[in-house]
C-alpha cells in the first residue's frame, strides 16, 4: 500500500511539472488518501499547494504539509512568500549563486552629530546613552529591551543574504564636509577622515548581506581596559620587548544557531530466549533503530576568521542574556567589523559540532546497547542571530613577534595567542614598556 501511494505521488508530481493541474490534483488526492507515512503525506500536500489556484487553498495545503513535516524547507519558504516575509524575486538557486559584484558599493550610512551644538556624538560605555564630546549633551538610547526572535534559517538560506559576505569596498558621502571616503568591506562603522564625523553603515536594504540582530554594549572605557591589560601582564610575568600600544575598542561579529531535529542511530542489544528443549537460555543479537531528540540553543561561532582563535577563548565569558536589540547608535565612534564567514558556511559548522557532541553522548545515553551506526540526516538548523560583541584589542611584543591580546569588553576577561610556556617568562622592566598605558 505504501509503494502504491508513492507511485501515485510520483505520477502526480510529473503531471504537475508538465502543467496538467487537474490530472495532478486527482493523483495527489488519491496519494493522500492512500498514504501511510508522514513523508509521503507531507510531499503530496506540498505538491497539492503547487497546483492550487486559490491562495486560501494553497495556504491550507502548505499548512497540512508542515503538520506532517514541520521542517519541510520548500513548504516553509512558500508559506513565507505567501505571508510577505520573503519576496519571490529574492529566491536564488544555492547551487548557482550570482557572481560577486565588482567595483565600489554605494553605502547607506547614518551620521551621528549633536542636535544642539553640532559636535560629534559617541556611545558612552555605560550601555545607555550617546554623549556629545563638546556640550556633553546626553541622548538616552532607550529602555531595557530584549532582542527580537532569531531569524528563520530556511528563509535566509533561500536568498543571497544567507550565502553572501562583504566583498566590495564601500563608499559614501560625508554630510559634514562633503568628502567622499571609502570603507573596507568588513567594516560597518567609521569616522570621516576629514571632519571626524561618526558614521554607521545600514545593511538592512542590501540584498546580499545580513544586518546585526543584537549587540552587547561596551561596559568600560580605555583606562580600565589598560589597567586590566597591565594586571594580566604582571600576573603572567611577561616582559614585553618594546612599547605596548593602548588597547583599541571595537565590536566583533558572532553567529549563534539553534539546532534541532534528531540523531538517528542503530544499536545492538542481546536478548535471551528460554530454550526448554536444551534447558538453557539462547542468546540473540537484536538490532534497534531509533532517534534521539536534539535541542541546542544559541550555539556560538565566530563570524570573522581573522581573530577567531583568540576570540573563541573569550566567548564563554560573555553574558549572552544581556544582549540588546541592535541599534546603530551603539557603534557611534566605535569601529565594528561585519562577518566574513557566510551564514551558510557557519551553519554547516554548527550542525557538525552538534552532531559530534551528541555522537559522543549517545553511548552513555543508550545503556545496555552497543552503538553501531549514527546519522545526522534529521539534524537541522532552525534559526540564527548575528551578534556584535565588545572587545579591546592590542598586540604584545614578545618572543620576537607581536602576540594578539583581546579583552572582553563586558566582563574584563583577557585572552591571547601566547603559549603557556611563554606566559611564564621571566618578569622585569614591565612598567618601562607599559608606562604610556597608565597616562590619561
Amino acid at each position: 500500500m505504501d509503494n502504491y501511494s508513492k507511485d501515485l505521488l510520483r505520477t502526480g508530481i510529473i503531471e504537475a511539472k508538465t502543467g496538467d493541474r487537474n490530472v495532478a490534483r486527482r493523483y495527489l488526492d488519491r496519494a493522500i488518501y492512500m498514504a501511510g507515512s508522514h513523508d509521503v503525506l507531507a510531499e503530496a500536500w506540498f505538491w497539492m499547494s503547487e497546483v492550487a489556484d486559490n491562495p486560501t487553498e494553497k495556504r491550507k495545503a502548505l499548512e497540512n504539509c508542515l503538520a506532517h513535516d514541520l521542517r519541510h524547507a520548500r513548504a516553509r519558504r512558500a508559506l513565507a512568500i505567501l505571508d510577505g516575509k520573503l519576496k519571490a524575486d529574492d529566491v536564488i538557486n544555492p547551487d548557482h549563486l550570482p557572481a560577486a559584484p565588482e567595483g565600489l558599493r554605494a553605502a547607506d550610512a547614518q551620521r551621528f552629530m549633536c542636535p544642539k551644538c553640532g559636535g560629534r556624538m559617541s556611545f558612552a560605555p555605560d550601555g545607555q546613552s550617546l554623549v556629545c564630546e563638546y556640550c556633553t549633551r546626553n541622548q538616552t538610547l532607550g529602555a531595557e529591551s530584549k532582542p527580537d526572535d532569531e531569524k528563520d534559517f530556511i528563509i535566509a538560506m533561500a536568498t543571497m543574504k544567507g550565502h553572501g559576505r562583504p566583498l566590495q569596498e564601500q563608499v559614501f558621502h560625508c554630510n559634514g564636509c562633503g568628502a567622499e571616503f571609502i570603507l573596507p568591506p568588513k567594516q560597518i562603522s567609521a569616522n570621516c577622515v576629514y571632519c571626524d564625523s561618526p558614521y554607521v553603515v545600514s545593511l538592512e536594504k542590501t540584498k546580499d548581506l545580513l544586518a546585526p540582530d543584537a549587540i552587547i554594549p561596551h561596559a568600560f572605557d580605555q583606562k580600565r581596559a589598560t589597567r586590566l591589560l597591565i594586571n594580566w601582564v604582571e600576573n603572567n610575568k611577561i616582559k614585553p620587548e618594546k612599547k605596548v600600544e593602548l588597547p583599541r575598542g571595537l565590536y566583533l561579529p558572532l553567529w549563534t544557531f539553534d539546532v534541532g531535529g534528531a540523531i538517528e542511530y542503530t544499536a545492538e542489544t542481546i536478548e535471551y530466549e528460554d530454550d526448554s528443549l536444551m534447558n538453557r537460555d539462547q542468546q540473540k543479537v537484536v538490532r534497534v533503530t531509533d532517534q534521539y531528540p536534539v535541542m541546542v540553543d544559541d550555539l556560538p561561532l565566530p563570524a570573522s576568521r581573522k581573530l577567531s582563535a583568540v576570540f573563541l577563548k573569550l566567548i564563554p565569558a560573555f553574558d549572552m542574556k544581556s544582549m540588546k536589540p541592535y541599534d546603530p547608535r551603539f557603534l557611534a565612534s566605535w569601529p565594528a567589523e561585519i562577518y566574513d564567514v557566510p551564514m551558510a558556511d557557519a551553519s554547516l559548522d554548527a550542525r557538525s559540532q552538534t552532531y559530534t557532541v551528541y555522537k559522543k553522548k549517545l553511548p552513555h545515553i543508550i545503556t545496555n546497547m552497543k552503538l553501531v551506526h549514527t546519522s545526522s540526516a534529521n539534524l537541522v538548523v532552525e534559526s540564527f542571530k548575528l551578534v556584535l560583541l565588545p572587545v579591546w584589542m592590542t598586540e604584545l611584543p614578545f618572543d620576537g613577534r607581536e602576540h594578539l591580546v583581546l579583552i572582553n569588553g563586558q566582563s574584563g576577561v583577557v585572552a591571547s595567542d601566547l603559549a603557556e610556556k611563554e606566559e611564564e617568562a621571566e618578569a622585569g622592566g614591565l612598567f618601562s614598556f607599559l608606562a604610556d598605558l597608565l597616562e590619561d
